[in-house]
């Protein structure tokens, strides 16, 4: 296969990602897409860093094995946890792209004072938004908060109910995010809840989802290593999940018109 021709391989625990390849689709829509959920462990946000760059380097294996030009990770735990590993193991054979990185540098961008971050416990502990941020931006204040309920919320389909709504205003109504003038959206699953977020806020604030400012970045790499593929990808997209639900076809569904091409690959045993 033509390099310009290989498939970009993205990976998340679950549903969260594909927003991400939804904006990598309007944003080069001449690639094709090789998608895996990792179904059978999410959340991820709960998992040791361990175990997450266990699962991060098999899945990477697999993408691999269809030949990607580069591994996006479409989950800011894992990104978090992952990779730089990912990097070191599979940088000569791959580009590797995290969701963090172009993030931070968005924000750097901006000069904002006060800063919010909500995201899984695993990205929270880590504190890399944290800590990036403060390098590439030191007049910026960042005040984290972990909202481990949202991704299996979201994933159980829990959205724009009165449930979704509770659960949403209890974490965003901590101290340490008033005042902030932006929210960064720490995980992949949150711009599905988009809309409540900045409803909270009456709009009144930027609620930064990473999804296009990613896909913008990875457009970015792809012109740097002459890697665009210019020609229609059809329906060529392929969706691997490690552990099939209705409720994740569904979502793709939402995302991906036409025919779905979904499968099941158990890539543990």
């Amino acid at each position: 296969m033509e390099s310009k021709e290989r498939p970009i391989g993205i990976f998340d625990s679950g549903v969260g990602g594909l927003t991400v390849a939804h904006a990598i689709r309007q944003v080069v829509p001449g690639e094709k897409i090789i998608y895996f959920g990792d179904t059978a462990h999410l959340p991820y946000g709960d998992k040791s860093a361990e175990a997450i760059r266990g699962y991060s380097h098999r899945i990477t294996e697999f993408l691999l094995g269809y030949d990607a030009k580069i591994i996006l990770i479409a989950c800011n735990s894992a990104s978090a946890s992952a990779y730089e590993s990912l990097v070191k193991e599979f940088g000569d054979r791959t580009i590797v792209l995290d969701v963090i990185n172009p993030v931070v540098q968005y924000i750097a961008s901006k000069n904002f004072k006060r800063v919010g971050v909500i995201g899984t416990k695993r990205t929270i502990s880590s504190g890399t938004y944290d800590k990036m941020i403060k390098q590439s931006s030191p007049s910026t204040e960042v005040f984290s908060k972990a909202t481990p309920l949202l991704v299996p919320m979201i994933e159980e389909g829990f959205i724009f109910d009165d449930i979704s709504n509770a659960i949403i205003r209890t974490y965003l109504s901590d101290k340490s995010l008033q005042d902030i003038n932006a929210l960064i959206l720490g995980c992949t699953h949150y711009p599905i809840i988009r809309n409540q977020i900045s409803k909270f806020f009456n709009f009144d604030l930027e609620v930064v989802d990473s999804a296009r400012i990613v896909a913008i970045k990875l457009k970015q790499l792809l012109e740097q290593n002459n890697l665009i593929n210019t020609a229609p990808s059809g329906d060529n997209d392929m969706f691997f999940v490690s552990d099939y639900t209705e409720y994740f076809e569904k979502i793709a569904r939402m995302f991906f018109e036409g025919s779905l091409n979904l499968k099941k690959a158990d890539i543990w045993s």
